[in-house]
């Protein structure tokens, strides 16, 4: 049921103040209108959130992994009206949005997987050691625990899988910290049907009420009143460079400074080396195509930059590349807004005087719709020029043609950070790339062999991360496992009595977590 109502807890409420939820492929309004949740909304559902920390963060494993998986399948008794929905209220097509959904429950029984593992306690205990000289030991035990509540920001290019239920709030939830949401107003329908979900879950399950609140709106007072919080304890965001950096400055100035984990802004450079160009040139440049224009480009992961050296070779690609982008289909973008900022993009390239247009997608059939792009330019006017490795959000991307392998490595250390970068090589092009390889990763996240960026699996190998702008803290990431480290802090016990130990770090270990004790894994040879 979507009626536009905003969840604060377990209450359902209407606001006075609504918005409109538009289908980008149109423009028409969709219905119903929805609730704008207000700072007092902000400050109800805090309080709740807040109230609810202690209990929710003390839950143990089962329990806490048990509430992951009904979220998951409360996500999928919806059915196929969320798919409906968000087909509307994206443009996304509906295989695309289908395998979206099972990401998103895939990721969240992925964490009840891992919470019922334990691992995520990091629980070590160095026993005392009364007869040690010259001064003995005290009884010392450490284990993780959640931070508090956190702000979610629902993303506009993902609205399930890093939206109302997606990576940030199952890593907040799985480490025991309640979640508010702030949804995104381009999909509003969409976020409503996902927290019903998730607060028909908490009540199933027995969690406390503010585990999990869902405040949906259009204004950017919404979310700077939820960042400024003296409750929130951290803040999970995936959006546009501009709105992360308003809301870590929000963060920092706080009394209470608190950390913002904000995905940001990435061009994912890929690194054509010599022999993969001349061996498969032609099929370089048909995958290149079809990553780029993946989803109208809206990927975080997106090619928006190639790296080459100059030669036949490269001409080839390039040709090859205009071929196949001449017959790309135009894709509807999400909003009306970001496909403004897409042509405002590539307006600018197009107009660069160092810049060549090497070629077009075909044209608009309907509204907000990408045509690709590619442009080329040369290792010295890119390095010239910060402006020709700033984002383009869309289907994209700049060729730079570098003299040779040295001028590549200039180019590769000029760039900010990345969440990816992409070697395409032949086995001829190992040694060359092993001296590029240290380069790659003091800039990005993830390093990628003979693939393309787009497509992030959720696993406990994963780094959807990177050094800023890519995120925030290119310590940390927003997809696969480690995520829920975000969200946690350690804490160390001294001498306390047995009765008061909490159960990670007691000594008839019952949660039977893993754990370190003197140095030494339990069950680890020593």
């Amino acid at each position: 049921m979507i009626d536009g109502a905003m969840l604060v807890g377990s209450e359902a409420r209407q606001a006075a103040a609504r918005f409109q939820s538009h289908d980008p492929a149109s423009g028409q309004a969709l219905t119903p209108d929805f609730s704008s949740a207000t700072a007092e909304d902000v400050a109800q559902a805090c309080a709740l959130a807040a109230g609810a920390a202690p209990a929710f963060g003390a839950t143990d494993p089962e329990s806490r992994a048990l509430f992951l998986e009904t979220v998951a399948s409360e996500i999928e008794a919806i059915g196929d009206d969320l798919i409906v929905r968000a087909m509307q209220e994206s443009g996304l097509p509906r295989a695309r949005l289908e395998g979206e959904r099972g990401r998103t429950t895939g990721q969240l029984r992925l964490f009840a997987k891992v919470v019922r593992q334990g691992d995520w306690l990091d629980a070590t205990i160095d026993p005392a050691m009364p007869d040690r000289a010259p001064l003995p030991r005290p009884d010392l035990r450490r284990m993780n625990i959640a931070v508090g509540p956190v702000a979610v920001f629902g993303a506009s290019n993902f609205p399930l899988a890093f939206s109302v239920a997606g990576g940030d709030t199952a890593s907040a939830l799985a480490a025991g910290c309640p979640v508010v949401v702030k949804g995104h107003p381009a999909h509003p329908g969409t976020g409503e049907l996902v927290a019903r979900a998730i607060q028909r879950a908490v009540a199933a399950c027995g969690m406390p009420e503010g585990t999990f609140s869902y405040l949906p709106g259009e204004t950017n007072a919404l979310g700077e009143a939820l960042v400024a919080d003296p409750r929130i304890k951290a803040v999970g965001f995936t959006g546009s460079r501009g709105g992360g950096l308003a809301l870590m400055r929000i963060a920092a100035a706080r009394n209470e400074p608190i950390p913002v984990f904000a995905e940001m802004s990435s061009i994912n450079p890929v690194i054509l080396m010599p022999g993969a160009l001349a061996a498969r040139g032609r099929a370089l440049a048909e995958g290149f195509v079809q990553s780029l224009t993946m989803g109208a480009g809206q990927f975080c992961t997106n090619p928006g930059l190639v790296i080459a050296v100059e030669g036949a070779d490269l001409d080839a690609f390039v040709a090859a590349a205009a071929e196949v982008m001449q017959g790309s289909a135009p894709q509807t973008m999400l909003s009306p807004s970001i496909h403004d900022n897409f042509a405002k993009g590539v307006s600018a390239l197009a107009g660069h005087a160092a810049v060549e247009t090497i070629a077009r997608g075909q044209s608009e059939t309907g509204a907000n719709q990408a045509v690709a792009a590619l442009f080329q330019t040369s290792a010295q006017q890119f390095l010239a020029d910060v402006a020709l490795s700033h984002e383009v959000f869309g289907s994209s991307s700049v060729i730079v043609r570098c003299q040779d392998l040295g001028e590549v490595a200039k180019v590769i250390a000029s760039l900010e950070g990345q969440l990816t970068a992409t070697l395409q090589l032949d086995d001829g092009d190992v040694e060359a790339a092993r001296a590029l390889l240290p380069v790659l990763a003091d800039r990005v996240g993830r390093v990628l062999a003979n693939g393309w960026p787009t497509g992030v699996e959720v696993a406990h190998a994963m780094v959807h991360g990177g050094p800023f702008p890519a995120t925030s803290d290119g310590r940390t990431t927003s997809v696969g496992t480690l995520a829920i480290h975000r969200f946690l802090r350690p804490v160390a016990f001294q001498n306390l009595p047995a009765a008061l130990l909490p159960a990670g770090i007691a000594d008839e270990n019952p949660w039977s977590v893993a754990r370190r004790v003197d140095g030494v894994r339990e069950g680890s040879p020593r």
